[in-house]
């Protein structure tokens, strides 16, 4: 419990005595390119051969003759926007996005960075955690919207370049009994798990005591506490908005 409170007091520590806007808009840009940009490979080729391992495993299961083949492209449509897309693409985040904030908050605290912010009467916490909070959660939906787009267009090459599916079959898929609110919910949660990585990850760093070894672990703790979070999340998420 201790552990909570003291993660809820730095929460609200971040909204504490601010710098100016221009001082948080370049930050926010920085931090968006460091967040945002630089995962875009690692989350399209994860994304790409989910979606071509998906389509591929779900034809192989369905043999009945009653079922018609633009089921694979539906159940891989549905698979990717809820849960897929978002929670797969998130925890790869974690993994990524996640250690570099722990580890690079705990290495400028072990080196005093942050104390000397602090001795300049700098809200260090607010000048270091929320432009990457706000970053995550801005550039995390849009990951997500790739992620959900790549994973679709990889099981469409998988589906068609084996032949499990035809070209017609798929597309037809994809449109069949098609929910629009669906897309809503899959933009929520990674808003949401952009926050929680975000803040797990910058609380473990911030708090970091020790030396290079301390970094390390503070970085796994990160990692491994914002996979849980995200994982207690998307069952919560499912089971106030489906």
């Amino acid at each position: 419990m201790s552990v909570i409170g003291k993660y809820f007091i730095f929460l609200g520590s971040l909204f504490g005595k601010g710098e100016k806007m221009s001082v948080y808009w370049r930050r926010f840009m920085e931090e968006s390119v460091g967040i945002g940009v630089s995962s875009i490979f690692i989350v399209a080729i994860v994304s790409t051969f989910i979606g071509a391992v998906s389509c591929i495993q779900t034809a192989y299961n369905l043999v009945s003759p009653i079922i018609p083949v633009s089921t694979v492209a539906l159940i891989v449509r549905d698979m990717q926007i809820l849960e897929l897309a978002p929670t797969i693409t998130c925890i790869v985040l974690a993994g990524k996005v996640g250690s570099n904030i722990a580890s690079e908050l705990g290495t400028m605290r072990i080196t005093e960075q942050i104390d000397a912010l602090e001795v300049m009467g700098i809200n260090s916490s607010s000048y270091l955690v929320l432009p990457k909070v706000l970053a995550a959660m801005f550039t995390f939906p849009m990951l997500v919207i790739l992620a959900a787009f790549l994973g679709i267009f990889g099981g469409y090459l998988a589906g068609t370049l084996t032949g499990v599916i035809t070209e017609r079959d798929y597309l037809y898929g994809i449109r069949d009994s098609f929910v629009p609110y669906n897309l809503f919910f899959m933009c929520v949660k990674p808003f949401v798990f952009g926050f929680l990585i975000a803040t797990i990850s910058s609380y473990q760093g911030f708090y970091t005591t020790g030396g290079a070894l301390e970094v390390g672990k503070s970085s796994t703790q990160a990692v491994t506490n914002s996979c849980i979070s995200v994982l207690i999340a998307d069952y919560l998420l499912a089971q106030l908005l489906l």
